[in-house]
């Protein structure tokens, strides 16, 4: 299997099933020099971690990382960081009856379409568990890009099923199990979730992420925009259906008086472009926002068909999220962090002797 790793000069690369003995990765290109630890990577890891309230999957895992190569005394020494995260509650049995037919809106059938077999357990390879990972990797460029340029990334839950969740405190998203910014929301959501899990049935999730203080510059154009690998890194991410950068498909519907977000002296008047023109950064924040499928593995019998080709009917039982987007969060934060962090490092290789010839100017937001 290929295309399990991503990233140009800050590259990272996956290994591992959802009941396999662990999940792993390699972060080639950290910079040396970088104070680094375990609890760095294990404060995100805990965040997206399952079994972390009623509302999500209650396998239990401690998702407990181990550094294992790339750090020296503390800090980062150029080398590859490679590091493991061990599954301690696989229950491969919750998949027997399942491991000869195909879910609805799965994986399943694709894989064993391409490989000619599929491992059943918790989805293998195609399971949302591989993402922790991504976590892990987003930790290691959340401390980088806040310690040379001042960036933070962040995000929240917009909206869960048909709720739009709107942006009432940042203090609020580490508060809740939702990731949501609007604490009077909270009762809705538990409400809809609990009477969503006794259905059996899954629902979809908007999320969004922003990085401020990016700089002016990163990005390049044509074909390694900015823009195009945060779109591309989002949809690598298990059920995601949509991705939108600034305005997204709200362009639609603007005029171009609208839309185009107009500059003065004092800085841009808006940021409909989500922080990105060409392709590169303009130095306002970058805006991106995802939408998640419902989750696959409902109660609830729908039709497919068996390894063999002959009509059946798949009820999948076992602990499943109700709606995946409640733990996207971190992971949306994570991919979002990669590819600015990639993009840092090859703006520098290329124009980090470049002064820009204007002042740049001040984001709009």
């Amino acid at each position: 299997m290929s295309g399990n790793t991503f990233g140009t000069l800050f590259c990272v690369t996956s290994f591992g099933e959802s009941h396999g003995p662990a999940l792993g990765g390699v972060v080639d290109g950290c910079p040396p020099g970088l104070e680094l630890s375990e609890a760095d990577l294990q404060k995100d890891l805990d965040r997206r971690k399952p079994g972390s309230s009623r509302h999500v999957t209650q396998r239990r895992e401690s998702d407990r990382v181990e550094i294992l190569s790339g750090v020296y005394e503390g800090r980062s020494t150029g080398t590859p960081i490679g590091f493991l995260v061990r599954n301690e509650d696989q229950r491969s049995k919750d998949y027997a009856a399942i491991a000869a037919k195909f879910r609805p809106g799965h994986a399943d059938y694709t894989y064993f379409q391409k490989y000619g077999l599929r491992d059943p357990r918790g989805g293998g390879r195609a399971s949302a568990r591989e993402t922790l990972v991504r976590v892990a990797a987003g930790a290691i460029a959340k401390k980088w890009l806040a310690l040379r340029h001042g960036v933070r990334v962040r995000g929240y839950l917009a909206q869960l099923g048909n709720i739009p969740i709107a942006l009432r405190s940042w203090d609020a998203v580490e508060s809740n199990p939702f990731f949501a910014p609007d604490p009077a929301v909270i009762p809705e959501l538990e409400a809809y979730l609990d009477a969503l899990r006794k259905s059996g049935d899954s629902c979809g999730a908007r999320v969004n992420v922003v990085a401020e203080n990016v700089p002016v510059g990163w990005g390049e154009p044509v074909y390694g925009r900015l823009d195009a690998d945060l779109a591309a890194a989002m949809m690598s991410i298990n059920a995601v259906k949509g991705v939108e950068i600034g305005a997204g498909f709200a362009a639609i519907g603007q005029k171009g008086s609208e839309h185009g977000d107009e500059m003065t002296p004092k800085g841009f008047v808006s940021n409909h472009s989500g922080g990105i023109l060409g392709g590169i950064s303009t130095g306002q924040e970058i805006r991106v926002s995802i939408a998640l499928k419902p989750t696959s593995s409902i109660r609830i019998p729908r039709r497919s068909i068996d390894t063999n080709g002959q009509a059946t009917s798949v009820a999948t039982e076992g602990r499943h999220d109700p709606c995946v987007g409640i733990r996207a969060t971190p992971i949306a934060e994570a991919m979002l962090a990669c590819v600015l962090m990639d993009h840092a490092l090859r703006h520098r290789a290329q124009c980090g002797d470049v002064t820009p010839p204007v002042e740049p100017l001040r984001g709009a937001g």
